[in-house]
């Protein structure tokens, strides 16, 4: 296996395995021209890991705000489960974001992924009760009423 930072030509492959993935939701902001956007505004932070033959076992999108890290779309292939490969790339992810000076990261599991609950959960991350999410498009806004 090998684990290296993830560049714009992984995106087909990481999108296929998204879109494989059980419990992961994609929408407009997973286009490539957005997520190739995300890799230029946090370099070297998100992470693959890919068999010696090139083929995608997983990926995990990776960056901060400049005070708390987060998480998106990690994701490991079928066959690759069990083998370490998620740790590994969340791993790789926590150190870039302590080298950075990021102490905390965040990450957002949909409440009916059973899976992704669980292997965070097993992996130590702790499920946080009492908060929220609020969520609005930026687009059409005037004067905070929706148009």
């Amino acid at each position: 296996m090998n684990y290296r930072p993830m560049i714009a030509s992984d995106y087909e492959a990481a999108y296929q395995l998204w879109e494989d993935t059980p419990g992961m939701n994609l929408s407009a902001a997973d286009s490539r021209e957005e997520i190739l956007r995300y890799l230029e505004r946090n370099p070297g932070m998100s992470q693959i890991c890919e068999y010696e033959n090139g083929t995608l076992a997983g990926t995990a999108l990776c960056g901060h705000d400049g005070r708390r890290g987060y998480m998106y779309h990690v994701a490991v292939s079928g066959d690759s489960r069990g083998k370490g490969v998620g740790r590994g790339l969340v791993s790789r992810c926590l150190d870039k974001l302590l080298q950075e000076g990021i102490d905390k990261c965040h990450l957002m599991v949909i409440e009916g992924n059973s899976l992704g609950r669980s292997f965070w959960a097993g992996i130590g991350w702790q499920e946080r009760e009492g908060i929220l999410l609020f969520s609005r498009n930026t687009l059409h806004v005037t004067d905070n009423v929706m148009v």
